[in-house]
């Protein structure tokens, strides 16, 4: 089987684990929608990407510097696992001294300099569950290093079914049992709230407990002992990509932070309820962005002593924008009927939610761009040039805060969506030309960039000549796969023959 089949496989069983686990994941949606108003939503929006910057800060950006290390150290992997580990752990464990410490004042900042004891506690459940998840980086790490891809998918499995079965608990099914007088429901009631939005905090604390729980086997593995040298210097390769990866949030999420800081009051609550709400439907696209970089990190280090690794990484950039972009097209085409999952709960409410609907492909470019920097950022990691990682993620982040606080106040979260797209934009420009000179790799830019145009155009000519008509668009999608696939036909067959 040839290495492309293999790194395929090993992508498929991610991807497919990540996609069925988004998926039921994403049923949530038109509950939360429909359960909380925009402005609620925009509480649970506000706080989590709170929660994805301090993510990356408790990682340490120890996963990449594992996978990196293990290349470098392969008669050494056990101190390796063990050194990443316990610098995770550190950080952890600052983070949740400082958390208790200083609650009630992190609380009151987060709403506005209000003190609230519901943001009190949502802070601790959160910061409880961003521990876990962190604790848990390393040995997830250690799995896709191993090659153990099913019980990697297993765990995320049970993970998301245990968030989703709480959710559902907690939001529909005590509710139901409390209007019908069901046996016990006196009881409940004395500590049952509705519609109180904690219970998606609590969810994600259990599910995460749970899943670290899980991971026991291969964290009673562990020696709780650093190696001194091998620690600084995972220490000075980790740091810029923990910069990188703050950078990176930033992006991704300071536009969700800002909302509610420049329009203040009910008007920013409401926007980035609906902002946060129609990015779900965009979230499709980010499944096979995440899928990729689970498949193909790991690969990426393993394989680079190959005499063809380049031209190898030059061929799954090509064959990761076809499939970016076709499912950037195919999204497009059919959000006439997905957003249904953005309803709301009454005509208003739905009409809000609905009005955002129109920023939904530029979110969906932005996920393609963001694969591809994903993508083009193998060339530090694996030249040990981390330091361009932070200049890179730093210039978009500049972007990110820069343009958002100019434009947010007049545009609202529409400015958010556009501005990211010129923040990965450049980011992508920026590292395919230092790339070239420091780790040159064979892209076919013409043909990479000639597919992301195409899928522009039918984007657009979907969405907005077309008027979202499901017929037409779907129609359009069908021509588009088919000439792609007309046109790729001969090295796909020649991937799926050689051995």
């Amino acid at each position: 089987m040839s290495v492309l089949r293999n790194f395929a496989g090993q992508t498929a069983i991610y991807g497919l684990s990540t996609i069925v686990a988004r998926l039921i994941n994403f049923v949530l949606t038109p509950l939360f929608v429909n359960r909380f108003s925009p402005s609620v939503y925009g509480i649970f929006t506000n706080l989590y990407s709170w929660a994805a910057m301090l993510s990356a800060v408790l990682a340490f950006g120890m996963e990449t510097t594992y996978f990196r290390y293990l290349q470098k150290h392969e008669g050494n992997r056990e101190q390796v696992y063990n050194n990443s580990f316990v610098i995770v752990l550190f950080t952890s464990a600052v983070f949740i001294i400082t958390v208790h410490l200083f609650s009630g004042s992190i609380a009151a900042w987060l709403n506005n300099g209000r003190y609230d004891a519901d943001y009190h506690r949502y802070v601790h459940y959160l910061a409880w569950t961003l521990v876990a998840d962190a604790l848990a980086v390393i040995p997830y790490a250690r799995l896709r290093a191993e090659g153990r891809a099913v019980r990697f998918a297993l765990l995320k499995l049970v993970n998301i079914l245990t968030f989703v079965s709480l959710n559902l608990l907690f939001i529909v099914a005590i509710p139901r049992l409390l209007e019908q007088g069901a046996t016990g429901s006196a009881g409940i009631s004395t500590w049952y709230r509705e519609g109180w939005v904690g219970y998606v905090f609590l969810a994600n604390l259990a599910a995460s407990g749970l899943t670290l729980l899980l991971l026991l086997p291969e964290i009673v593995k562990l020696k709780l002992r650093l190696d001194r040298k091998l620690a600084m210097d995972m220490a000075v390769y980790s740091f810029p990509v923990l910069v990188a990866n703050i950078s990176f949030i930033i992006n991704e999420h300071l536009d969700k932070i800002l909302i509610p800081k420049l329009l203040p009051g009910p008007v920013g609550d409401r926007d980035l309820g609906i902002y946060g709400a129609v990015s779900k439907i965009a979230v499709f696209l980010s499944i096979g962005v995440q899928a990729f970089r689970l498949g193909a990190e790991p690969f990426f280090f393993s394989y680079a002593k190959n005499k063809n690794a380049r031209k190898t990484y030059a061929l799954i950039m090509d064959y990761f924008i076809i499939a970016m972009v076709l499912v950037m097209v195919g999204i497009t085409v059919n959000i006439e009927w997905l957003k249904y999952f953005i309803e709301g709960d009454s005509p208003a409410e739905q009409a809000a939610y609905w009005s955002g609907l129109h920023i939904i492909p530029i979110l969906l470019l932005n996920y393609v761009l963001l694969g591809v920097y994903m993508n083009l950022s193998i060339w530090y990691k694996l030249s040990d040039q981390t330091r361009f990682a932070l200049y890179i993620s730093g210039i978009g982040a500049v972007i990110t805060l820069v343009f958002n606080v100019i434009f947010i106040p007049r545009y609202s979260y529409v400015a958010s969506a556009w501005v990211t797209l010129l923040a990965y934009g450049s980011m992508v420009l920026i590292s395919y030309l230092w790339g070239q000179r420091h780790y040159p790799i064979p892209y076919r830019v013409g043909k990479n960039v000639g597919y992301i145009l195409a899928g522009i155009v039918v984007s657009w000519l979907a969405f907005d000549v077309f008027d979202r008509h499901l017929v037409a668009g779907n129609l359009l999608f069908t021509a588009f796969a088919g000439t792609t696939l007309l046109i790729e036909r001969k090295t796909l067959l020649a991937i799926l023959r050689r051995n």
